[in-house]
């Protein structure tokens, strides 16, 4: 009994924390959104893309050549191609292994993703940065980063389950971590290449970051435990003494 309730305990303290950081999320985009609609972003966000570009030609970034091709494949890491790419492989690998509750759970949480950096897109409909030269070709609205929010979404879900499926507290900070860097490369990505202004990627974690944790509680709360917790790869347990004296 002692040991039941050992494991059911720390269970709705996990589950209020993740909500605590899904409001915070909610909360950073609310007011970053709201700077941006009265236009107080306007110096910050400027002084952060000139800063990135040579004081003597903006149309040049500071950084040698190398390393503006490297940022163009890290933005490439959230891009839709590559993020529907990771999805589809994770979903497959999900039906293989059996999980096809969480792997519904995931598509629903990737599509809805989707779904709201359009939305979001169209609601602020906010053009973009004009003050630089773009180092690549834009198709939608600048509000919020659609490559920040998507990458957080898709990154942070699949550190979150694999996570969940490991043991050990360094594995689980190593996975969460990755994905966290991940999201934030790619939107540090966004500012160098001068497609988006800052608000707009800070907006972008957030409501990803946001998204990314409602659809972890979601989880948490109705997939069957065997199916958060672990990740069909485990290694079978050794037998007991028991067993070995057995099959002696």
């Amino acid at each position: 009994m002692k040991n039941a309730l050992r494991r059911i305990q720390p269970k709705p303290f996990k589950n209020l924390v993740l909500a605590m950081l899904c409001a915070m999320g909610a909360w950073g985009f609310i007011e970053v959104a709201d700077e941006v609609a009265e236009d107080d972003t306007k110096q910050f966000d400027e002084a952060i893309l000139l800063s990135l570009r040579e004081a003597d030609d903006t149309s040049d970034p500071i950084g040698p050549i190398w390393f503006e091709e490297a940022a163009r494949d890290i933005t490439a890491l959230g891009s839709l191609a590559i993020l529907l790419l990771a999805s589809v492989g994770t979903l497959v690998f999900l039906m293989l292994i059996g999980k096809r509750r969480t792997s519904l759970l995931f598509l629903l949480c990737a599509l809805s993703g989707v779904a709201l950096s359009q939305g979001l897109k169209g609601l602020y409909d906010r053009a973009r940065p004009d003050l630089v030269p773009h180092e690549m070709h834009v198709l939608t609205a600048s509000f919020p980063s659609g490559h920040s929010l998507l990458s957080a979404v898709i990154y942070l879900s699949l550190g979150a389950m694999l996570a969940n499926s490991q043991p050990r507290l360094l594995v689980k900070s190593f996975l969460i971590g990755t994905s966290i860097a991940l999201a934030i490369l790619v939107g540090l990505s966004r500012l160098y290449l001068g497609v988006h202004w800052p608000s707009d990627v800070l907006a972008g974690w957030s409501a990803g970051a946001a998204w990314a944790i409602l659809w972890v509680i979601i989880a948490r709360l109705f997939l069957p435990r065997q199916e958060t917790e672990s990740s069909g790869l485990e290694q079978p347990a050794p037998p007991s003494p028991a067993q070995t004296s057995r099959n002696a």
